[in-house]
């Protein structure tokens, strides 16, 4: 028994060697990934692993044979819980640390084929848009230097316009003997020229003309010719394609700009860029990564659940689950950039479900969902976890709200507490919307010394229990009134 120990210790050891040595873009490991939500969102431990794994999972996948590599469908994901509890937050963190193509969308967008509303393929479509975009900055990236050496002799030209061109009658030639040599004059002006561009250069490069303008030439968008088009569901694509159609159809107009030497050399070289790179191998770059890595997070899948009723505004509900069936267990979906494949899109759903409930689902939907994790509702002692742990915890953030009017406020231990127990209390009598209702808490709170912030002669205050006492005594007592106010 301990030699196997030993020996599966000695094989982690060595894999975790291969995987920082041979790959130094490897991609989080689960306990990192957990990790760095843990710094923006308290408790949800069920989720976070559950995520981590998925998004680990995504390039393992890669590692493996390419036979095999087909064959391993994505687990996806449906997150329980009530509102306010950081579904949504473990969301917009994860598309931080994805490094793959992230789109975050709410399923009460789309509509069945037939009524008014966005067709369940667009988000394919929004996600591929995404990976374009990704891959083209990225590929920017790489020839950015190149894009600002040629920004720079452009900006040159600016500063120090090149001597115009001659044309001799006969080819200059240099008169040589053992003592000297005679240089033609045009020969002497473009030394002489070279020397003071030189001399420009090392002065740009030192912020000498960062306090210069000059003049240069951009696409002028403000008049481009305006065209508004009213599409159905499904007709996204025809809406696009008749766009690019007429954007090349009018000519490109230009504009003189004058603008500062920094912002010349910024603009210049994004142009530059632009030209440097190939679009069509960014395209191709950017549908791999679709298809291979793509990440969809469909929010609020709850409010699309429910069985038919016959009529009525929840109608096409079914229908939309029956929609998004084809392109979660893996269809073709036809995009401006060419066709998409969803095998192997992970989608990851979210919903509170408190007035259905997941079964309400068609059982085909809920077959596309293996993984499912229930998230906790928020204590009171989450809500002190809450106000002061995480790297965005609402006390900093309102700290650093009043730094600014030159306002330093400091809260009390027994003040926070006291928050944490109020928003508790008033989730328990009225509708619990988790978290959230620590906003709205705390904006009262703050409300008059908000308003007054820029009049205040002092400059220190300390919110303490008797300060919020003060400011929510008379809500909390009244609890109708506190049923709109928190």
């Amino acid at each position: 028994m301990t030699d196997l120990v030993i020996k599966e210790t000695e094989l982690e050891i060595k894999a975790d060697k291969v995987i920082e040595n041979d790959d130094p873009f490897r991609p989080l490991t689960p306990k990192e990934i957990v990790r760095e939500l843990d710094k923006y969102i308290v408790g949800q431990t069920k989720a976070k692993r559950a995520v981590a794994i998925a998004l680990r999972n995504r390039w393992r996948r890669q590692q493996v044979p390419e036979e095999l590599r087909d064959e391993i469908a994505p687990k996806n994901i449906i997150m329980i819980g009530p509102t306010g509890v950081g579904k949504t937050e473990i969301a917009r963190r994860l598309a931080k640390l994805a490094q793959a193509p992230f789109l975050k969308i709410e399923a009460s967008k789309f509509t069945e084929v037939g009524y008014v509303g966005r067709d369940v393929e667009s988000m394919i479509r929004d996600l591929t848009e995404l990976a374009v975009n990704m891959i083209k900055e990225e590929e920017q990236e790489y020839v950015r230097e190149k894009a600002e050496q040629i920004a720079e002799e452009k900006v040159l030209d600016l500063l120090l316009p090149p001597p115009p061109a001659r044309k001799p009658k006969e080819e200059p030639t240099e008169i040589a003997s053992e003592n000297f040599v005679i240089k033609p004059k045009e020969s002497i002006e473009t030394d002489s020229y070279q020397r003071t561009r030189e001399k420009f250069r090392e002065q740009l490069r030192k912020g000498k003309f960062d306090n210069t303008e000059v003049e240069i030439i951009t696409p002028d968008r403000s008049n481009m010719p305006m065209v508004e088009i009213f599409s159905s569901a499904g007709m996204e694509e025809m809406d696009i394609n008749f766009k690019d159609m007429l954007g090349n159809i009018f000519p490109k107009k230009t504009k003189n700009r004058k603008v500062l030497v920094p912002e010349a050399m910024e603009i210049l070289a994004q142009e530059e860029a632009g030209k440097l790179i190939d679009m069509e191998q960014v395209v191709e770059m950017a549908l791999e990564r679709v298809e291979q890595s793509g990440i969809i997070f469909l929010d609020e899948i709850d409010k699309i659940a429910g069985r038919e009723k016959g009529q009525g505004p929840d109608v096409s509900r079914e229908g939309v689950q029956r929609d998004l069936l084809p392109i979660i267990e893996g269809s073709t979906v036809n995009t401006k950039y060419g066709m998409v494949r969803t095998d192997h899109v992970l989608f990851i759903a979210a919903g509170a479900f408190n007035v259905s409930k997941p079964s309400d689902l068609i059982p085909e939907l809920q077959g596309r969902f293996p993984i499912r994790v229930e998230l906790d509702s928020l204590t009171e002692e989450d809500f002190i976890r809450i106000l002061t742990e995480p790297k965005n915890a609402l006390i900093k953030q309102y700290s650093a709200l009043m730094m600014t009017e030159d306002i330093k406020i400091t809260f009390a231990q027994e003040a926070i507490k006291k928050i944490a127990s109020i928003a508790s209390m008033v989730n328990q009598r009225t509708e619990n919307i988790g978290a959230r209702r620590l906003h709205t808490v705390m904006e009262r709170l703050i409300e008059e010394l908000s308003f007054n912030a820029p009049d205040l002669k002092k400059k220190k205050y300390t919110i303490d229990a008797q300060y919020v006492d003060k400011q929510l005594e008379e809500i909390l007592e009244n609890e109708d009134l506190s049923k709109y106010i928190l």
